[in-house]
């Protein structure tokens, strides 16, 4: 009932949230649905208040008036009074009626308002109450509740329940009908202006109208869900939010958006979101009343209020209030519910809230953000700070689309915000950019045109950026940032010309700007000085080369750690040869065991126990795989689907097939792609954090006869850019690096091989016992972190002379700075899995997320060593070529 400003017509569209089971099990609800015949009574609903009106007065005990002209907080145009003439009690019902004031009167109109605050106050039941309701444009009655105690704070983070509203029955709606809608809302969040409500109208199937009759409208309050109810049909139901975590414990979404509320934590002292049982999990108190126009009804129907409708007063009507307390479980309201197929679902009872969507966590991994790159980014709009101009979108004939500010005489500073004071579209949300991950690489970057000089054309230009709501600030001279060929650019931009400026977040760093919580981008002359600037801004973004991870699950031969399998048919997927463009494939085959089939890292399936993590991709990143149809199912008309499992199958995902991008059926002897984005797959409910199983497959049961074929199934991300690796050695050793040998006092030369290798490093073995291979200079090494989940140690080795002990096993051994941490391998465990041959060039790879889950760090490698083991290689001679730390 408070401050409500707009008529409650609001579903958004919402994610349905199943719980999947394992292979070939489907999707289900995870929702017991009781089938609860409403017409008779539901005997653990036991009656603890209640006032039938069958006496002759008002029950203060019960009741209480509020007397005043407040106006609701709506710009209501009644005053409350305790006056017989507005609220009575006859037969057998209480009247509260609206009538015309007296001349002269404070307000327009005359009413009541009765609470039971402190003398009837509930946590969780069954509010009932049966009434006729009263009629005419600007009519608004209500039974609701508002919080005993506002334990956390101001209207409405402490919440209200609006159990039914009406307003303007009878009057005329936009297509002629008169009015017959009821409201069930619930008001929460921030507190006002920033509030938060959802909630559904309600019709009568019949067509009648609740001002004719009486009828009956409750609610049923327990721990996590509110539902509302017309002649006991349950219309809506709300719940708190439940949030998504991945397996990690982070907060990624919400699985259900329902309500919420912000109050401040006890211990930081700072306003934060809960999704939890609260607000409503206090006591609350009953109220009635009949307001007469305001925000809501005089904006709606016929607009403003029906004079005529109340000359003779407005009646409501209210039969009894009744409230039941659920016997089974009363502490938390559970186990009386009156439910019916559908409550639970967003197609049609289940209201979907407005609480806001938690931030996903840091990927750790650089996320470009385009402010402006020639359509509006709602969560960045263009901004004059303080000289009431509105920067507007122009057509300009180089750039197309750009950013025109113009600047008065009043001082202002102008330039792109992402606070929630300045986002005026319903699309946007404050979302300060974490520069963190890039800082090192990353820059605030934009092209400035200025099309007139302030009328002071000496006056400085400058950049300037805060974070944090202003709680850390830097500000350059423009030309700082200038990148362009005019070396002697000064402070003032060039008149009529496009120009490109950047500046390096670590500058802004070690200017003392929090760079993780970036918030306003300004561009301007100086204050008080740019009285007749206009000028233009394109391209305005912050940005680095990303370096995102990758998953490469079978691009011509099988990943170890992500075997082909057979869920449940008892097959074993095989590799085959297809066309020139596909080499090698997996190839899958269905039997008469009903199965599904992909590719799993399940340790007990035969995996490498490694899950994805691809939380990095969920902007823009994709699951993506070629597919060719050998023979289609005997049941030709069978489905095909995809899905998708993580961490131990707590979560997953089936989609059919036709809802990749490309969205087509496979048909039998062409390959063809399928694309299916991060971000849909998690929206969807998945885990992305720890991806485990990837199927495709016929639908269950009816893949009988199908074979088939996978190609280039990887998850990446489009605009990955080769994370930079080191090339130890190739002709000459990396700068900064040299080759080395340990402790045998000889020097390793560079000397010519074949063709295929030209010059390589030889390293000869004698007496005394040593290792070998490639050393970084003091102070320097090698941070790897961006190819972890990619990147490798690989080298090219030709032994020409095996030592003395032809048994001496051949190692690899890698280090950090000053040996702090270190990982001793046998050249056998490479991926290619063979010792050296005298006279052969053979290749070794050595994954850094093995030598990391060894305990490499591989942030600071500085030696990198192949040598036989420790006092074994007296006449060792070997050559190394080719040795880099880079992606797979």
């Amino acid at each position: 009932m408070t401050k409500k400003i707009t008529q409650l017509s609001r579903l958004a569209a919402a994610i349905s949230v199943t719980t999947l089971v394992g292979c070939g099990g489907g999707a289900t609800t995870d929702t017991d649905i009781n089938i609860v015949d409403t017409t008779q009574p539901v005997t653990d609903w036991e009656l603890v208040w209640s006032d039938d009106f069958d006496g002759t007065s008002i029950d203060d005990s019960k009741w209480t008036h509020e007397v005043n002209c407040a106006g609701g907080g709506n710009n209501e145009s009644q005053c409350y009074t305790d006056s017989d003439a507005n609220s009575y009690v006859a037969d057998g019902a209480l009247h509260i009626v609206a009538l015309p004031a007296e001349e002269g009167a404070e307000k327009p109109y005359t009413s009541a308002r009765l609470v039971t605050q402190y003398k009837a106050d509930f946590k969780y039941g069954r509010f009932e109450m049966r009434a006729k309701l009263p009629s005419g444009q600007g009519s608004w009655p209500a039974f609701w509740m508002m919080p005993t105690d506002s334990v956390y704070g101001g209207w409405p983070r402490s919440g209200e329940i609006d159990i039914m509203e009406a307003v303007n029955l009878k009057a005329m709606d936009a297509d002629g009908n008169p009015e017959a809608n009821i409201h069930g809302t619930l008001h929460y969040g921030s507190e006002w202006p920033n509030n938060k409500y959802s909630g559904k109208a309600y019709k009568l199937p019949d067509g009648s109208n609740p001002a004719d009759d009486f009828h009956t409208y409750a609610v049923e309050w327990q721990e996590g869900e509110i539902r509302w109810y017309m002649d006991d049909y349950l219309y809506a139901t709300q719940r708190k939010s439940t949030v998504r975590y991945n397996s990690k414990g982070e907060a990624t979404g919400l699985a259900h958006r329902g309500w919420y509320t912000e109050y401040f934590d006890q211990t930081s002292g700072e306003l934060q979101n809960y999704y939890t049982n609260a607000p409503f999990d206090q006591e609350f108190f009953m109220i009635l009343n009949l307001a007469v126009g305001g925000d809501w009804p005089s904006n709606v129907n016929e607009l403003g209020i029906d004079a005529e409708a109340f000359a003779e007063g407005q009646t409501y009507e209210i039969d009894y209030v009744h409230v039941y307390q659920c016997s089974t479980n009363p502490d938390t309201g559970k186990g009386c519910e009156t439910v019916r197929p559908g409550y639970a679902s967003t197609d049609d009872a289940l209201v979907e809230g407005e609480a806001p969507i938690p931030s996903p966590p840091s990927s750790g991994v650089a996320q470009n953000l385009t402010i402006f790159g020639g359509t509006t980014n709602p969560n960045w709009p263009a901004w004059d700070c303080c000289g009431g101009s509105t920067p507007t979108i122009i057509d300009d004939v180089e750039k197309g689309d750009v950013y025109e500010f113009s600047i008065g005489a009043t001082p202002t500073v102008m330039g792109f915000v992402s606070r929630s004071t300045f986002i005026t579209d319903p699309d946007g949300q404050a979302t300060p950019f974490d520069g963190a991950p890039m800082v090192e690489t990353g820059s605030v970057k934009f092209d400035l045109k200025v099309t007139s000089l302030p009328s002071d054309a000496s006056a400085a230009w400058l950049f300037k950026i805060e974070s944090s709501e202003g709680s850390t600030a830097v500000e350059f001279p423009l030309s700082t940032g200038y990148v362009g060929p005019n070396e002697s650019a000064g402070d003032t931009p060039e008149e009529g010309v496009w120009e490109t400026y950047e500046f390096p977040l670590s500058m802004l760093d070690e200017a003392g700007l929090d760079v993780s919580a970036i918030d306003v981008i300004m561009v301007f002359p100086a204050w008080g000085a740019g009285d007749g600037a206009t000028y233009r801004m394109a391209n305005v973004e912050i940005s680095a080369e990303s370096n995102y991870p990758e998953l490469v699950i079978f691009e011509d031969a099988t990943n170890p750690n992500w075997p082909m399998w057979d869920c449940c048919g008892g097959s074993t997927p095989t590799e085959e040869m297809d066309d020139d463009a596909h080499g090698l494939t997996a190839e899958f085959r269905i039997g008469a065991e009903p199965t599904v089939m992909g590719f799993t890292t399940r340790s007990l399936d035969g995996g490498g126990d490694t899950p994805f993590d691809a939380t990095a991709l969920a902007d823009g990143g994709l699951l993506q795989f070629d597919m060719r149809v050998v023979s289609l199912p005997n049941d030709a008309s069978a489905a095909w689907l995809f899905k998708v499992e993580s961490n131990g199958a707590s979560t997953a995902i089936e989609l059919p097939i036709t809802e990749s991008v490309e969205g087509e059926a496979p048909f039998e002897g062409e390959w063809q792609t399928y694309t299916f984005p991060i971000a849909d797959l998690q929206a969807g409910g998945l885990d992305i954090s720890a991806i485990d199983v990837i199927m495709v497959f016929p639908a269950w049961g009816a893949g009988e006869g199908a074979a088939y074929r996978i190609d280039n199934m990887k998850l990446y991300h489009p605009d990955a850019g080769a994370a930079a690796g080191l090339t130890l050695f190739a002709d000459t050793a990396a700068d900064m690096w040299s080759v080395w040998d340990c402790c045998g006092g000889s020097t390793p030369t560079i000397e010519a091989d074949d063709d295929a290798h030209g010059d390589v490093a030889e390293f000869r073995i004698g007496g005394t016992p040593t290792v070998m291979g490639f050393l970084a200079d003091e102070e320097v090494s090698f941070d790897a972190s961006a190819l972890l989940t990619t990147g490798a140690v690989r080298f090219e080795m030709k032994v020409t002379s095996m030592p003395a002990d032809s048994t001496a096993p051949w190692l690899f051994k890698i280090e950090s700075t000053g040996a702090a941490t270190a990982v001793e391998l046998p050249l056998s465990e490479s991926l290619e899995g063979v010792d050296p041959v005298a006279g052969e060039w053979q290749t070794y790879t050595f994954p850094l997320q093995t030598l990391s889950d060894l305990g490499l760090d591989v942030s600071d490698i500085n030696v990198v060593m192949v040598f036989p083991a420790w006092g074994q290689g007296d006449g060792a001679v070997y050559r190394i070529d080719n040795a880099e730390i880079a992606a797979q």
